[in-house]
This record gives structure tokens, sequence and C-alpha cells, in this order.
């Protein structure tokens, strides 16, 4: 490699660096001991594996209150209060999660959201506050929807090289696709299942391979997905892409060069996705109560044709 190709790439990885690391950062997870989840069994029911999950968090506050780790037992603790329905759980590590809002058994509108950066447990509180605002304005317009908070990856640093690179994203889609694909056991024949894909977690869309349980696919505060346009992504649903005017992705460099980057911005016209209306929304108030962008979210989920209650 040439002094000057090094150079550029050097100078891409920072540009690249400067404008992901710029806003919503959070301290790193430490690394707090945490018990193996228990083997739920995949025909196991609905009930089952909340009750499972339910546990799992209980034994996994137990453990870090006994470790000296008293904020992250009273985060977890709160995780698992009155109502709270976990598909999974697991405390080891940065920590995986996957909340249900609504009841999937009788859902025909199923919204799963996919985080990006710094989201472990945490800073569970609030990407969870996101998933209970997009069913608020589900339930508003449509009784039969649910939303699956999908925690279920290592999610990259907002401060890191691994931000960078589409490393946990591969990964991560090796989870994700066959989980939406065992979620149609747990939900009416007939259910149509939207990703919501926020950030890093566009990658990690961009890179799972889906099939027609998945209808649609919305990629909002985007850095890029990895693909030159939206037919090269391994989805048959339609693809729609968004951005707020105050959002500061807008300033990353939309290019890929030696692995580092994720090239064409999803919102170019030459990307090829269907672009929604994002309003003012800044990079983390996509899914915040009154926003044009939760609007237009909604009415991706819920499709022109949803049943009326």
């Amino acid at each position: 490699m040439s002094t000057g190709s090094r150079l550029r790439r050097t100078l891409l990885a920072g540009l690249v660096a400067a404008a992901v690391v710029l806003p919503v950062s959070a301290a790193a997870s430490p690394r707090i001991p945490a018990p193996a989840p228990e083997a739920v069994s995949d025909a196991a029911p609905l009930e089952s594996r909340y009750a499972a999950a339910l546990a799992g968090i209980a034994g996994a506050a137990r453990t870090a209150e006994d470790s000296g780790h008293a904020g992250r037992a009273a985060k977890l603790r709160a995780m698992a209060g009155p109502g709270a329905r976990f598909f999974g759980f697991d405390g080891r590590g940065q920590g995986r999660a996957v909340e249900v809002f609504g009841d999937l058994g009788t859902a025909d509108r199923i919204a799963v959201l996919v985080p990006g950066s710094d989201t472990n447990l945490d800073t569970y509180q609030r990407f969870r506050e996101g998933a209970r605002s997009l069913q608020q304005r589900l339930r508003a317009g449509h009784p039969r929807t649910a939303v699956v908070a999908w925690l279920g990856y290592d999610t990259p640093g907002t401060v890191s090289t691994t931000v960078l690179t589409a490393d946990r994203a591969d990964r991560a889609a090796a989870e994700l696709g066959p989980f939406l694909a065992g979620l149609r056991r747990f939900t009416p024949a007939d259910a149509r299942i939207s990703l919501l894909c926020h950030s890093y977690g566009s990658v990690v869309c961009g890179r799972t391979r889906t099939g027609p349980e998945v209808t649609d696919m919305a990629l909002y505060g985007s850095p890029g997905t990895g693909a030159a346009t939206a037919r090269d992504l391994p989805t048959g649903a339609r693809v729609w892409a968004g951005r707020g005017s105050g959002d500061w992705i807008g300033r990353v460099p939309h290019v890929r060069l030696g692995g580092v980057g994720f090239g064409t911005d999803p919102v170019d016209p030459a990307f090829g996705a269907r672009t929604f209306a994002a309003g003012s929304a800044g990079h983390s108030d996509y899914l915040k109560p009154g926003t044009e962008s939760l609007d237009s979210l909604a009415r991706i989920v819920l499709g022109p044709e949803a049943p009326r209650a």
C-alpha cells in the first residue's frame, strides 16, 4: 500500500470515527458476573419463556448485588418490574435482553426493534422507553400490535474501532435471522413483522437474511448498511429509510474503504429505499412521543391495509 493510500485510509477512518463518536456515548459496561441462563426448549410456550427470563433477571440481580455491583442490581430489578415480559435474557458480558410489549399471541402487526451502539444492560432503559413509546403509538391506530425490543447482540461502543466495521453486525445478523424465523411460532399465521433498525442496528439489519415473515425494514439514523443499493440487501421486504434534520449522523462520510465505513447513504435516492418523513429528529429522538418520525414508523408497521378495532 502506498503512502498516499495509507494516508487516505487513515483520514477516512478518522472522519468516520469523529462523526460517529460525537453525541450519545455511554461508559463501557463493566464485566459484572452473572449466572448462565436456564436452557429453554424451542417448543416452550410464551408464558414459560417469560417466566424463565424473569427468573434469570432475578438471579443476575442477586449475583450483581453479592459481587458489589448494587447499581447493576437495581437496574435489573427495575427491568423485571410488574408486567414485564422478556422472551429471553442473558446477564453475562454486556448482556442480552429480548423484551415483548403487547401480546405476541394475538398481534397481527409486530415491530422488532434493533438498537445501535452502546446499548447494553446499563443503558437498557432508554431502549425500553423507545419500545414503549412505539407500542403506545401503534395501539392508538390498531389494537392487535406488539413490539419486540431485540437486544440480542453485543453492540459496539460508540467510542471504539468496532463501530466502524461490520464485524459485530455480521455476528448479530447470524442471530437475528433465526430469531425472526422462530418468532413465527408464537404469532398468528397472518402476522406482519417489520424490522425497525436504528444507527448501527441498520448495519445489522442490512446483513440479516429475512424470510417472507418480514414485510418491511426501516433504517433510521443509519451510517449505511455496507450495501450499495436496497436491492443488494438479503431481504424481500420493502426497505424504508429516514433521517431527521437534527441527526448528526448525516455528517458521517458515506463511503467504504478497506472495510471501514458503510457505503451508500440509505436516504440517498441512489440507494433505492422508500423514504419516510422524520421531521427534526435528533439521533436518539426517532421514537419519542409526538414526533413525526414516530408517526412515520408506526404507519410503516401498521401498513395502509391494517384492520381497525
